[in-house]
């Protein structure tokens, strides 16, 4: 065996002296690791060839595809599932291609732009909101040919080259569906959402719009509530909408935060809480729709 391994080694310290490289260049281009130029990964497979390496060389170098995908705020729990799932699917990618997972601390639009500016990687996956300066990012990035694909929440107006997820306009009529076909009667619905910059809440918004202006139900939007996917701030808006608007009788929440609408609903002396739809199946909306608490939850099922 230590014979054999210093044959080995002794090989391709040949190889990358006819080459004029390193060992450790040779050993990528041999075992296809990638990060190495075109030009020499050819010099090394010429001078193996030359020198009768008794092994299956590649028939064609290919470059190492680096993608980077970028996110923000880790504690939603889609992004943490989305995490996991790139996490998982970058071992399951060929040697030619790696997943780099950059992961923000918040989602200000400035702080995205830059780091999708920033990139060195050969492609880009992205979610974030609809902003001037992420749409002069993409196209910045267009403009040398590295491709940038939308997830979660599209931007068509940018220079993005695809979009990947759900429909989101499907989505909120989806919801109003439910909410008409469950609501105990007619009145006042209130939309909580983290802002409408981001597309596919601006979409679920209007679906659910569209569908209850068809509905015979008498079921209106009362107010849209901007709470910022965040639990706490969640709480407080829905909290004074349900005093501005006692006769509530849904809830519809198209983003996270869903904590804090059932600290809201809890919060309430009626009898009969509002009837509360919401998305991405979680533990936590797993309990809340044991409970009883949530009644729906539209997933768009990111791990398949």
């Amino acid at each position: 065996m230590k014979q054999e391994s210093k044959r080995r080694r002794a090989k391709l310290l040949e190889v990358a002296r006819l080459a004029g490289v390193g060992t450790a260049t040779v050993d990528r281009v041999l075992n296809e690791r990638g990060n190495v130029s075109v030009k020499t990964a050819r010099k090394v497979l010429e001078a193996a060839r030359e020198l009768n390496i008794n092994r299956i060389l590649p028939p064609l170098h290919q470059k190492m595809v680096r993608i980077e995908v970028l996110l923000a705020r880790p504690e939603i729990p889609l992004i943490a599932r989305m995490i996991d799932e790139f996490r998982r699917l970058s071992g399951d990618l060929e040697r030619s291609a790696m997943v780099q997972l950059t992961v923000l601390s918040d989602e200000r639009p400035e702080l995205m732009a830059q780091a999708i500016e920033d990139t060195q990687a050969d492609a880009v996956v992205v979610y974030t909101q609809e902003h001037d300066s992420i749409h002069n990012a993409i196209a910045s990035l267009a403009e040398k040919a590295v491709p940038t694909v939308t997830i979660i929440s599209d931007l068509p107006r940018s220079a993005r080259c695809a979009y990947a997820g759900i429909d989101h306009f499907q989505a909120g009529q989806t919801a109003g569906y439910f909410i008409d076909s469950m609501a105990r009667e007619q009145g006042a619905v209130l939309v909580l959402c983290n802002h409408l910059g981001f597309q596919a809440h601006a979409a679920r918004l209007r679906g659910l719009e569209q569908f209850l202006e068809q509905s015979a139900r008498g079921l209106h939007i009362a107010e849209i509530l901007e709470g910022g996917d965040d639990r706490v701030l969640s709480e407080a808006v829905l909290r004074s909408a349900l005093v501005r608007h006692p006769g509530t009788v849904a809830i519809y929440n198209v983003g996270a935060g869903n904590r804090g609408v059932a600290a809201a609903v809890q919060g309430l002396s009626a009898q009969q809480p509002p009837l509360f739809v919401g998305h991405e199946l979680t533990q936590v909306t797993r309990d809340l729709l044991c409970s009883g608490l949530m009644a729906l939850a539209i997933d768009q099922d990111p791990e398949n």
